[in-house]
């Protein structure tokens, strides 16, 4: 269970928007969650890769080595 304290103006536009269509609070909360989690579990990654990188705790590949280990080279 979660709980979640909105700002009064997200309240009151997600409760209209809940009477105006049937559904719930919680559905579009939901909903809400969902579009968006993918993006900041990708933001996240990215951040803690750029900070590996810039730590020398990781290193990057060119495309042609990339293509060399994965026996794709012409």
């Amino acid at each position: 269970m979660l709980a979640v304290q909105l700002p009064p103006e997200i309240e009151t536009r997600l409760d209209a928007l809940a009477k105006r269509t049937g559904r719930t609070k919680t559905f579009y909360v939901h909903e809400a969650i969902l579009e968006h989690l993918d993006d900041l579990e990708d933001i996240y990654l990215a951040e803690q890769r750029l900070e590996d990188l810039r730590a020398g705790r990781s290193h990057t590949l060119t495309l042609d080595e990339v293509e060399r280990d994965l026996g794709l080279a012409d």
